[in-house]
């Protein structure tokens, strides 16, 4: 599987989530990661989770990332203030809607990756709900926080929990305890009740199978775990097959493939710079961006399929045919669905084109490979007509 060992950190007591004792429940395997003791896989596996969340549906405790909430007296004064900070159009979210983006350094290099929803409710109308990475998240709140406005605050939802519901059974798992779940389409949002309480949702996921998000209170997600787990169609899924899904899909892992040195365009997320931001500006790195969009970056994310079945791993070095560096692998493993090791990392703008043939350094031997699209795994999303 693919690289899931975090940077070294001082010994610390590792945080648990509402979960914890579910997952020793089912056997879980508990690592350490983001300073959080988590579950790397269950009983079953994580051969067997990977190609459940492909087939049928899998579960995902995901509540070590941040959940903040954005607050201020409209959307417009709230949307603006986010802008400063990251490259996309926040003011043209539409009510009930959800977008991707990234946090920015002053030279245009990404601090994290995140995902901010508008509430489709008019009286929440000067409120965005950012979801955050669980390693960056202090780090992330404290930059924003510093960089507000008058009349604008970050609350932390440190009282909330987050699961995540991925598979081609997703929808019909959870139309069978929030009816009104059908309704939503991919990247849309929408608070339902449950219990005695309301789950806010949104129909996006990391694996590139159609699934949702499910924000609740800590206290009440055992009891909404304990409902999807139940369904025949549903198994829990750990890290260890989560990172090989999003690495099929040809999806971002912060601190690997993107990162302080990484620009959105070096990293092919220029699709979530909408127009009107790419004209104006008006965010850290701005000039740099608007540059790589212009003229093309130094450097290209890509994705490589290695011949044979030797893996390449991060830190891998990428070198041409005569053996001179031209880049790096930043995730890689082995992909269930496609049946072998896969890649991705950076090589110098003439290497990235499709088919070009390069090789991967594995073990001080060079290891045959070529440059391929991403994802490897095609994307199954329901989007809106």
């Amino acid at each position: 599987m693919t690289e899931l060992t975090p940077p070294a950190e001082p010994a610390v007591e590792l945080k648990r989530t509402p979960l914890h004792g579910r997952h020793l429940a089912r056997g879980a395997r508990m690592v350490p990661f983001a300073g959080y003791e988590m579950p790397v896989h269950y009983a079953a596996g994580i051969l067997a989770e990977h190609t459940h969340t492909r087939a049928k549906a899998g579960l995902f405790d995901i509540s070590h990332m941040g959940q903040a909430f954005l607050l201020g007296p409209d959307h417009d004064t709230v949307a603006r203030a986010l802008e400063a900070l990251v490259p996309a159009d926040i003011v043209g979210l539409a009510p009930g809607r959800q977008r991707y983006t990234q946090l920015l350094g002053e030279d245009g290099g990404i601090l994290d990756d995140l995902m901010v929803t508008r509430s489709a409710d008019p009286a929440e109308d000067g409120a965005l709900m950012l979801v955050v990475n669980a390693a960056t998240k202090h780090a992330d709140f404290a930059h924003i926080e510093q960089r507000l406005p008058a009349g604008v605050r970050l609350m932390r939802a440190d009282h909330r929990a987050l699961l995540a519901l991925q598979g081609p059974a997703a929808a019909e798992v959870l139309a069978r305890v929030l009816p009104d779940v059908a309704g939503i389409t991919f990247m849309t949002a929408v608070t339902l009740r449950f219990g005695r309480g309301e789950v806010q949702v949104t129909r996006s996921g990391y694996t590139g199978e159609d699934g949702f998000e499910l924000s609740v209170r800590a206290d009440r997600v055992a009891e909404l775990w304990d409902t999807l787990e139940r369904d025949g169609d549903v198994l829990p899924v750990g890290l260890g097959a989560r990172d090989s899904l999003r690495l099929e899909a040809g999806l971002c892992l912060y601190g690997h493939d993107i990162d302080p040195a990484t620009s959105p365009v070096e990293a092919g997320l220029a699709w979530s710079i909408q127009p009107r931001r790419r004209v104006e500006g008006g965010f850290p790195g701005a000039e740099r961006i608007q540059r790589e969009l212009a003229e093309g970056p130094a450097r290209l994310r890509v994705g490589l399929l290695p011949e044979g079945k030797a893996l390449a791993r991060d830190a891998t070095e990428i070198v041409d045919l005569e053996d001179r560096p031209i880049g790096q692998v930043t995730s890689g493993g082995f992909g269930p669905t496609v049946g072998g090791p896969i890649a991705m990392g950076y090589v110098g703008r003439r290497f990235a084109e499709p088919d070009t043939p390069v090789r991967l350094m594995v073990r001080g031997k060079p290891l045959t490979a070529r440059v391929v699209p991403l994802p490897f795994v095609p994307h199954r999303y329901v989007r809106g007509s």
